[in-house]
């Protein structure tokens, strides 16, 4: 069957994101000079209106909005500090009325300043916490979802990954293709429920199927194992089950695919898709004990070149503006090229579709089938790529 390619490269960097960064760089800079721009515009004002027009007050914004910005905590305090300076040269020059007008805006400056030092100091703590969990949540990803090497046996791989949730870094779709002594195989599933819970139960089944893969000489088989996983799982909260499909490479050749209630797998070959369906419809795991029935395969000959994906429901359910569900079967023939190039074209494609950040996770994993000696190109995606929808 061959080796696994242990040679990864690192993902390549989201097209665009180069404009968005300087965008938004150029956003933060403006935001900084702002209350510096409206100390500066209520000064003209003053001295551009009579007396009896009230514009000191006006002064208090400035503070205000630099807490809003991404600076030190002094940053409030020396923009109140500018502000209070200002309305001492406004009352100087004669430009405001009333004796009691000054002091009443050079204590809501001051108020005003010690709120926005006090709010960048919790903000602060806040994105530190934040940092915090990210880095453990890539962690948790990095074992819960390790990266796929771009060959495994004859198998060319490739695999898109997005969380809808960015600080969360893990959603509820899970992965995993290894190469076993009955061949590769792969799994693409769906946890059905929320939270930790989600991940944990997750967690559970990629174990599961890491070492019934290796031991059962059948797909059954290793449905079956990960079944009894789950029911100890599940004991404590019976509202999660998952959907999953199964696909196999054995050494005799083909392409054998089991599914519980997962996204039927999409075979491309030449400048044709269709869905690979299973003989008879299997429940969703965490509903029904598979122990309780048969579990039928699907054997599929393959050549060298075809491609078999599969996909999470966070595809095929993106929708458009307009309702319409993102047509997978129409637009992956369109897509044939190397495994990469495959993978990229239809992550593009669903984001134009929606226009819009996903509202739920993404997965999709492409495997080519290429023998040794076969000359089909496949790119090379060797990690997970994760990225807010």
């Amino acid at each position: 069957m061959g080796t696994t390619t242990p040679d990864r490269t690192p993902p390549r960097p989201a097209e665009g994101a180069p404009g968005r960064a300087a965008l938004l760089s150029a956003a933060q800079w403006l935001l900084r000079l702002l209350p510096v721009g409206v100390i500066v515009i209520v000064v003209v004002i003053g001295f551009a209106t009579p007396p009896e027009v009230h514009v000191g007050p006006l002064l208090a914004v400035a503070p205000a909005l630099a807490g809003l910005t991404r600076g030190s905590p002094r940053t409030p305090l020396l923009v109140g500090l500018l502000a209070a300076l200002a309305m001492i040269f406004l009352t100087a020059a004669g430009e405001t009325s009333g004796t009691g007008e000054p002091f009443v805006t050079l204590l809501s400056i001051f108020l005003v300043s010690l709120t926005g030092w006090a709010g960048v100091l919790v903000r602060r703590r806040q994105e530190r916490t934040l940092e915090d969990v990210r880095s453990v949540a890539e962690a948790a990803q990095q074992v819960l979802l390790s990266p796929v090497p771009r060959r495994i046996g004859p198998v060319r791989v490739g695999v898109r990954y997005r969380a809808a949730a960015a600080e969360a870094r893990i959603g509820g779709d899970l992965y995993e293709v290894i190469l076993t002594p009955h061949g590769v195989r792969a799994v693409v599933g769906d946890v059905r429920g929320k939270g930790l819970g989600a991940v944990q139960t997750a967690a559970a089944v990629l174990g599961a199927f890491r070492e019934a893969a290796y031991e059962e000489p059948g797909l059954p088989g290793v449905v079956r194992r990960i079944g009894a996983s789950m029911s100890r799982r599940l004991e404590e909260n019976v509202e999660e089950f998952v959907t999953l499909v199964l696909v196999g490479f054995p050494p005799q050749g083909g392409v054998q695919v089991v599914n519980c209630g997962h996204p039927a797998p999409l075979l491309l070959r030449s400048a044709r898709a269709e869905f690979m369906e299973p003989p008879s419809p299997v429940p969703p795991l965490g509903i029904v004990d598979p122990d309780l029935f048969e579990i039928p395969v699907l054997a599929v000959p393959v050549l060298p070149g075809d491609r078999v994906l599969l996909y999470t429901d966070g595809i095929v359910e993106a929708r458009d503006r307009h309702g319409v569900f993102y047509p997978l079967l129409d637009r992956a023939p369109d897509s044939l090229d190397g495994v990469e190039d495959t993978l990229d074209r239809l992550e593009a494609d669903v984001e134009r579709h929606v226009g819009q950040p996903l509202e739920d996770d993404a997965a999709m994993v492409l495997m080519m089938y290429a023998p040794a000696g076969d000359t089909h190109e496949a790119g090379s995606l060797p990690q997970v790529r994760t990225r807010e929808m």
